[in-house]
């Protein structure tokens, strides 16, 4: 029985690792729930899974929480250091982080000093702080298992394949809702539109940043640490079908791929159970269903995250972690109508251009760097 720790269960990640732990209760328990703001749901989680603890990282809504629960021995606790205090207790086997964004950052950090296996949904934790992320991991003997469908793929193909250097690392990309589309096209979409994906079932936050195309430049920077991977050796690939979830090719110029249906239970269960393998909720791949398989480089100056995210990652630094933040404003002022899609790169270069440049950043750097950063974007979004 693996015992597991999920933050960020009533997001996406964490609500599909559930459909795992309730099709596999004997090999798995969700032992702690960690939800950012929705109590009701959290309650329910609980209430069918009888975790050991759970936290509402919002504190306002403790007292909520607690009244639905209070007839069941489970403990409630409330805000961001219960959260890194829980990782780290005896009876957590496995992390499964996958908070939004920069909250996942310290909550991993505690976990992985107190030595639990992360099962790694939080791109952003490893794009603010990579390097010393990957340090820690490394110093604790602690596995980074990734669950983002293209690094699991990728963690698959280097399987028996670890001795080699790969030649390249090849990132699939769907292309998001607006594949194709010219920047006159891109001047007036809506959030309603930027969040209907044709083949994954994601939050808010990560669909915006696929359409984007934001998501992919996360996920380079994600395997630049990962996989211990020059920049120069990351590739991106335009594949609509989301059918090959990633390749590495080899200095021979062999190829290996990973295929699989568009289905996220698939990496989460591979990083719970590796190295071994078993039955998954997700479909059997049909290939008389998928026949054509079709693949196109992306437009970097149309989709200019892309472009920004690369740039970022050669410089280095705290640059990544600017990128970041000034993200995560853009996307939520995109949601509400606020700014648009075009103007999102505009204000995270203008952010990164204004703030301070920090090559070698510390905890507390990346910290500060994340707050200042969030506080120029908001000034040059309440200026346009």
């Amino acid at each position: 029985m693996k015992r597991i720790a999920i933050l960020g269960s009533t997001g996406s990640i964490g609500r599909q690792t559930l459909d795992i732990v309730r099709m596999h209760p004997e090999h798995f328990a969700a032992e702690i729930l960690v939800a950012g703001t929705n109590a009701d749901l959290l309650a329910q989680q609980a209430k069918e899974f009888n975790p050991n603890i759970v936290v509402i990282a919002d504190e306002s809504k403790l007292d909520a929480l607690r009244s639905q629960l209070e007839s069941l021995p489970i403990k409630v606790y409330a805000g961001a250091k219960a959260i890194e205090d829980v990782v780290t207790l005896d009876c957590v086997d496995i992390v499964v982080a996958a908070m939004v964004g920069f909250s996942g950052l310290r909550p991993t950090l505690a976990a992985i000093k107190a030595h639990k296996p992360i099962a790694l949904a939080n791109k952003e934790t490893l794009v603010v702080a990579g390097q010393l992320v990957m340090q820690q991991a490394a110093f604790n003997q602690v596995p980074i298992l990734p669950v983002d469908s293209e690094h699991s793929a990728i963690f698959q193909c280097l399987n028996g394949e670890r001795h080699l250097k790969p030649k390249q690392i090849i990132l699939t990309a769907s292309g998001g809702p607006f594949r194709g589309w010219t920047r006159e096209q891109l001047e007036k979409v809506t959030p309603a539109q930027a969040l209907k994906h044709p083949n994954w079932s994601m939050g808010a936050k990560v669909t915006i940043d696929s359409a984007s195309l934001m998501n992919k430049g996360l996920e380079s920077i994600e395997a630049r640490w990962l996989f211990s991977c020059p920049p120069s050796k990351l590739k991106i690939v335009v594949h609509p079908q989301s059918i090959i979830h990633s390749m590495v090719e080899f200095e021979d110029n062999s190829i290996k791929a990973q295929l699989g249906m568009p289905d996220m239970r698939l990496p989460i269960q591979y990083a719970l159970t590796y190295p071994d393998r078993m039955p998954s909720p997700a479909a059997p791949l049909d290939f008389a269903t998928y026949s054509t398989l079709t693949f196109e480089y992306p437009d970097r100056k149309v989709f200019q995250n892309l472009q920004i995210a690369f740039d970022a990652m050669e410089k280095g630094g705290n640059a990544p972690c600017a990128m970041n933040a000034a993200n995560e404003i853009v996307v939520k002022y995109f949601l509400e109508g606020k700014v648009s899609l075009l103007q999102m790169p505009e204000v995270i270069m203008e952010t990164i251009n204004r703030s301070s440049f920090i090559a070698d950043p510390t905890l507390d750097d990346y910290m500060q760097t994340d707050a200042e950063c969030r506080i120029i974007a908001e000034e040059i979004l309440k200026q346009r």
